[in-house]
């Protein structure tokens, strides 16, 4: 029997409370939700970006009803947990990020984000006292939910050009203490700076993936969830433009090498109903 959204959002809560550290991936369609289904992952998260390109819109182009319908669609092509990217839930407003976060559980997600990241190029980042405000509406929401939704709160600044550690330790241990679940500053880059974030909080942290830093590097230092982002939505978009390039310049097929076989493909996939 396929599991429950109850039984989903318990095996998500748990990942988080054991012991050890769990690599997160990020399809951005069904097919993708499918395929990494298939290798073996534990749980899955949505990507804002990698969705985005699919329908051929930049990152924070998308509207709550688009991010909501997609997020439908990846749960329904899995029987993992599924975690959302929900921007900065769709507006500003304490009461908007409550909304959203209700609207995100009903379609069957286990858990989502919550961003203090504005959206606003002249302003990209809520001062701090809004921004705790917002997480604490998206924590008396998600305690409102009939399942244990767990709930993400995300600090933006180094994605932003704002490199300040002190200020993002500053708001990730109020997000904790207004009851996030898990804690999550992306763009971390180094082990020192991921060290120093681990240090200062004790819920369980979840890091980007970013050259130089290894599974077992972020392991040894206590992080429990390790997520791609955009990543792989990423590697793909460049296989292919690698590819269409070398049509263009060498008129050689060579990319074909490393092409998925398609008997590999299709097996990933559903046949006709």
């Amino acid at each position: 029997m396929p599991a429950t959204h109850r039984e989903k959002a318990e095996t998500f809560r748990a990942l988080h409370q054991a012991q050890g550290t769990f690599v997160i991936p990020n399809p951005w369609d069904i097919g993708t939700a499918r395929i990494l289904t298939q290798l073996g992952f534990k749980a899955l998260a949505t990507t804002s970006a990698g969705y985005a390109y699919t329908i051929g819109r930049k990152d924070g182009a998308i509207t709550r009803d688009g991010a909501l319908a997609h997020t439908r669609d990846i749960v329904a092509a899995t029987d993992l947990p599924v975690s959302a990217d929900l921007e900065n839930c769709f507006g500003d407003a304490p009461e908007t990020v409550a909304e959203t976060l209700r609207m995100a559980a009903a379609t069957g997600l286990a858990g989502g984000s919550v961003e203090d990241a504005t959206g606003d190029p002249q302003k990209p980042i809520y001062d701090f006292s809004h921004a705790v405000e917002r997480v604490t509406a998206a924590v008396e929401a998600v305690r409102a939910l009939p399942i244990p939704f767990t709930l993400t709160a995300r600090a933006e600044n180094f994605l932003h050009g704002r490199p300040d550690l002190d200020d993002t330790i500053r708001r990730l241990r109020a997000f904790e203490a207004a009851g996030a679940d898990v804690l999550y500053a992306p763009g971390l880059r180094d082990m020192a700076t991921v060290r120093a974030v681990m240090s200062a909080v004790t819920k369980p942290v979840n890091v980007i993936s970013v050259p130089g830093l290894t599974v077992p590097e972020l392991a040894a230092a206590g992080v429990r969830r390790i997520s791609l982002g955009s990543a792989l939505s990423r590697a793909a978009l460049g296989a292919l433009v690698k590819a269409a390039r070398e049509i263009q310049t060498s008129g050689t097929f060579g990319f074909l090498r490393d092409a998925l076989p398609y008997p590999d493909a299709n097996a990933f996939m559903l046949g006709p109903d």
